[in-house]
């Protein structure tokens, strides 16, 4: 009890600073998955950062989860540019996903040059959203990544084998995209609680 007392005194007499809780900023960038947004602190993408997609296999949904916040974008005359993407998009495919092809942009380049190329492209200011493959990349690398989203304020992904998340990372937000059974999990969110269970997500929902 005389601690209690004790810490009372301390505070009120202004010995000890108390933290304030901050509220974390709503997002303006939503998912365009409802139950995706409320699973995030935010309501959706974090803002100008990097949000990692790790998938088990290619082709399980992964470019689907970002379509609907791409067909957004480029209604608004956003630029979208893909950083080797590891297949050739289809284009019939994206155009009845509700994206404008006249603000795609397919950037063609090598290992080590794709990681040069995504972070200009941050960096620049002129995209909405930036997507990337990166192989065989360190923290240090992803950190600039992060950084350039920041500086950019533009949204950055980067997809990359499921395998990587017993690593750290410093994405805002890490998803893991599953196949059985078809769900997202959330390995990591800025800024609240990790949701408690999974949450369903199957292509073409």
């Amino acid at each position: 009890m005389g601690s209690v007392v004790a810490l009372d005194t301390l505070l009120q007499e202004r010995r000890v600073w108390r933290g304030q809780s901050t509220a974390v900023p709503a997002s303006i960038q939503p998912t365009g998955y409802a139950t995706l947004d409320a699973a995030l602190p935010t309501g959706g993408w974090p803002d100008s950062a990097l949000s990692e997609i790790l998938v088990s296999a290619e082709g399980v949904g992964e470019l689907q989860l970002l379509w609907p916040t791409l067909a957004r974008l480029t209604a608004a005359s956003e630029r979208v540019v893909l950083v080797a993407p590891a297949y050739v998009p289809f284009p019939w495919a994206w155009k009845a996903a509700g994206i404008n092809l006249s603000y795609l942009t397919v950037i063609q380049a090598s290992k080590r040059d794709a990681l040069w190329a995504a972070e200009q492209c941050l960096r620049s200011g002129s995209c909405g959203a930036v997507l990337c493959w990166p192989q065989q990349i360190n923290d240090r690398a992803l950190r600039r990544l992060q950084v350039a989203a920041e500086t950019g304020q533009t949204l950055a992904f980067a997809y990359r084998p499921i395998a990587e998340a017993v690593n750290p990372s410093p994405a805002a937000l890490r998803l893991a995209v599953e196949t059985c059974p078809a769900q997202l999990r959330v390995l990591k969110c800025r800024g609240g609680r990790l949701p408690a269970t999974p949450i369903p997500f199957s292509v073409g929902q």
